[in-house]
Parts: structure tokens; sequence; C-alpha cells
């Protein structure tokens, strides 16, 4: 609950109250514990805490809980129990300000990115690609920005990946070797993130940070709250999302050092799915954001079951801690239970792994930076109840502030303008023209050819035949003169024997 007269976020209740110091917030903040133990509580305390002194959250809701923000909380026995043993005064339940994301359209705002925004090394991670088809991808994409193609939606990709394919012998000199066989990998990954719900994901408008950071009449911060009971079905589309906006918001906020409260707080739920699997040149890209964007002033929290599900390189950068009961009954959990102990400043007295396995629900272990940015040392306490509903609200009460949202026609209507997929086949439609009238053209040219050639032998033929006719014509009249001089020579022979013959008888 956040104290204007103090300027502080009074979180939890011992002996004494536990104050969350805002000016310490964007040193960042981890929850975590057992399924069941408060945690979602301890985040919507938080949350709300931020609202009131004006600071915007974002968080990601995998249980649908969330969604009670906006709706104020009802009496309960068990808050009327907590308000009275904290003697809290001037308890009021309250609506907050809120704002609904989803990545499937069903139950927020639509909430995409391009391609080209997301780039190569996230998309990678999230297509599963093994080194080498990290690195084709990376040459993709460096090619389509020096061509200057616009990589917007997963079409796009998917023919900017064929077209460096087809012509990889044109850009080995350039770029390095693009193997068919990678290209191929890479456009199964395409299909398959495509059946997740990746088509839906990347494309026009994009989803723009700056309209996170608003507030309500009365000066709250709004309320950015992504949907993700079906988004988290995908764990690694999930996880690379959110891994996406923190990035964004990193190059998006100029630098601040320090200030008297966050300028946004970040809330990652099921935080551990952000670094299952992730090679290292990510975890330490992820590192470096989490330590380098706080002096931007944003406030980063991780929800989690365990600390052990953090690398350690990026749990040295949390400074408040909220740690709920840890169950202990395996060998794994043991050590994680120790683990987790031994990351908290000791309190002479108590045992703090024993108190981690005797934490009612709605306790937690508590410790957070001092104005001097040092820990403090750790205290068991009751964590303050929530003002909003602690119940999932109604879908069309949900539809209801969508639809009053000065966002909704901004991100209703999905734009498909010319980019790399267009110009590409554009292109392929120019080069299969300019083929097909070359090959037009050269078979007109055979055809014309093969029309000569007959030509030709036509001509010879006739001038064959003209020459036969001729030799024809000259042997026949050779032939009609010996004839009629035979015919003649007959005659007169004729004659003569006659003559003769009729002269014997003559005689």
């Amino acid at each position: 609950m956040y104290l204007k007269d103090e300027g502080k976020i009074w979180l939890a209740t011992s002996d004494k109250r536990i104050y969350l110091d805002p000016a310490m917030a964007n040193r960042h903040g981890l929850i975590a514990g057992a399924t069941g133990t408060g945690k979602t509580v301890t985040l919507k305390v938080i949350a709300e805490s931020f609202s009131d002194m004006g600071v915007p959250t974002f968080i990601a809701d995998i249980k649908g809980d969330l969604t009670g923000m906006c709706v104020p909380g009802e009496e309960t026995k068990h808050i009327r129990r907590s308000i009275d043993s904290m003697r809290i005064e001037d308890f009021a339940y309250a609506s907050y300000p809120a704002r609904f994301f989803d990545v499937y359209t069903r139950l927020g705002h639509p909430v995409r990115t391009t391609v080209s925004e997301m780039g190569p090394e996230l998309l990678s991670r999230l297509l599963g690609l093994t080194e080498v088809q990290s690195g084709i991808l990376r040459i993709v994409f460096r090619i389509a920005d020096d061509r200057g193609l616009l990589l917007l939606d997963l079409k796009d990709l998917r023919a900017m990946v064929q077209h460096v394919g087809d012509n990889a012998n044109e850009y080995k000199l350039t770029y390095g070797n693009v193997t068919s066989q990678s290209v191929g990998a890479i456009q199964r990954a395409l299909l398959t993130l495509e059946d997740e719900g990746g088509d839906i994901f990347f494309g026009e408008p994009a989803l723009d940070l700056a309209d996170w950071f608003d507030w309500d009449e009365e000066g709250r911060g709004v309320m950015n709250i992504l949907e993700s009971r079906e988004l988290f079905q995908h764990p690694l589309l999930y996880s690379t999302f959110l891994l996406w906006m923190l990035s964004e918001l990193y190059e998006l906020l100029p630098e601040t050092g320090d200030v008297d409260k966050p300028k946004i707080a970040f809330f990652f739920d099921e935080a551990h799915l952000l670094f299952n699997d992730a090679p290292k040149a990510l975890l330490e890209k992820i590192e470096q954001v989490v330590r380098l964007i706080r002096s931007k002033g944003v406030s980063v929290w991780f929800i989690t079951q365990n600390p052990a599900d953090i690398p350690e390189s990026v749990l040295g950068q949390i400074g408040n801690r909220v740690q709920h009961a840890l169950r202990a009954y395996t060998p794994n959990e043991q050590k994680a239970l120790r683990y987790a102990a031994k990351s908290f400043r000791v309190n002479p007295a108590f045992d703090t792994e024993t108190v981690l396995q005797e934490l009612a629900v709605g306790e937690a272990l508590v410790s957070v930076l001092d104005g001097d940015g040092i820990p403090t040392v750790v205290e068991r306490a009751g964590i303050l109840p929530p003002r909003s509903s602690m119940n999932i609200a109604d879908d069309g009460v949900v539809r209801t502030v969508i639809a009053a949202s000065p966002l909704f026609e901004k991100y209703s209507e999905i734009i498909d303008r010319e980019s790399a997929y267009e110009l590409i086949s554009a292109e392929r439609e120019k080069e299969a023209e300019e083929k097909a009238k070359a090959a037009e053209e050269a078979a007109k040219a055979k055809e014309e050819a093969a029309k000569a050639k007959e030509e030709a032998a036509k001509a010879k033929e006739r001038e064959k035949e003209e020459k036969k006719k001729a030799a024809k014509r000259k042997n026949s009249a050779v032939g009609k003169a010996a004839s009629s001089a035979v015919n003649s020579f007959g005659r007169e022979l004729g004659r003569q024997i006659f003559r003769g013959i009729f002269g014997t008888f003559k005689k």
C-alpha cells in the first residue's frame, strides 16, 4: 500500500512495518515460492502501490486472476483478519486503471511486433535453431537490411530465406556460405512457429511500448496486463516475447541515473522460462539488459517458484526479495531450500532455512534495500492484502474495458504494407516474365530459323526438280530426234524394200 505521506510502499508487517523504498525499486525484485503460497497477492500489492504513486506497470497474467485488478475487491474473512492484525487504517477496496493485451486477440488489444524488430538473436531462440542455422539467419537479416527489404511478418521472412537460398552463390563471397540444408531447416522451423500462432504475433501495427506510459485522471499509473493463459501453452513464444519487450524498453528509454521512483515496473511471471535452454550468448545479453536497464528507471520483478531457477549472474542484480514458503521433500528441493536461505542477510532471531518451510499462506521472508542500497536483515512477515479483486473478472467486464481504451482503434485493424514478400515476389514475377519473353523470342527465332531452313530445303527441292525437268526435257528432245531419224531411216528402208520387192515383181 502506497503511503503518500511517507513516499514509500508498505509491503508487509512483522513486529514492525516493512517498507519498499521506491528509489531502490529499480534495483529490481524477486517474488518466489511454491505454488499456492501467495506470490500473486504479493505481486498485486506491489503493482497496486506502484500505480498509486503514478508508476505504470506491465504484468504477464498466466492464470487470468490479474484481470480482477480492474474490479474493486470484496470483504472476506481472510482479508479482514489481515486488516485487523496489521492494524491497517483507512483500508479501502479499489479498482485500478487497466489495459488488456492478448497475442491471440481474444481478451485484449492485439499484440504484434515485426520480424525486423525482434531481430535474429531472439528469433533464433524462438525457432530453436542451431549455432550454424542462427548464423544463416543473421546473414538473411543482413542482406534484407542492406537491400532495404522490410521483414514485417512470417511470409516476409520465408520469402527472404528462400531468396537467399536460391541466390546463395551470388551472396557467398560477400556474406558467407549459405547451405541448402540450413535454409530448409529454417523454413521448417518457421512452419512450426506459424502453427503455434507466430503468424498472428508478427505483423503490423506493431506494439508501441510508449503506449504503456499512461495515467488515469487521478494520476495513477496504468496497468498493462498481458493475457497469457493461451500464450503460456507455448513457453518459448511466451518467454521470447517478454525478452523482446524488455529489450525494447531498454532501447526506448533514455538514461536517467538514480530516480525517486521507477518510470515503469515490469513483472515477469514464471521467470524460469526466460532462461531455460537459452544459449550462453543470450544469457549474457539478458544479464546485461537487467544490469543496465536500472539506469533507465525500469524496475524488473521476477516471479518464480525458486530462486535457483534464475542464473546467479541475473540473481546478483536483484536487491529486493520476497520469499514465500518452499517445499523440501526431494534432495534437489532441499538443495534449493538451502540456496534460497543463504541468499538472505541473516536474522539472528530465527533460522532462515527452517522458517522457509514453516511459512503460512500470505507469509514471506522479506529483505529490501534501505536508503543506502544495503539489503536489510531478513524478516518474517505477513504481506498486506490487495485492494482490487482477487477473483477473475468476467469476460464481459474485460471486453468493456478493452472497448473503452484509447488504444482500441489503433491496434484493431491489421496493416499489410509493401515489404520483402511483395518486393521479392515482384522480382520473381519480373524474372519469370523476362524468362518467358526470352523463351518466346528464342522459340520464335527457332521457328523462323526452321521456317527459313524449310524454305531453303523447298527451294533446293524445287531447283532439283527443275534440273530434273530440264534434263528430262533435254532427254526427251534427243529421244525425239533419234526416234525421228530412226523412223525416217525405217521409212526410207521400208520404201526401198518395198520398191525392191515390187521392183522384183516388177521384174
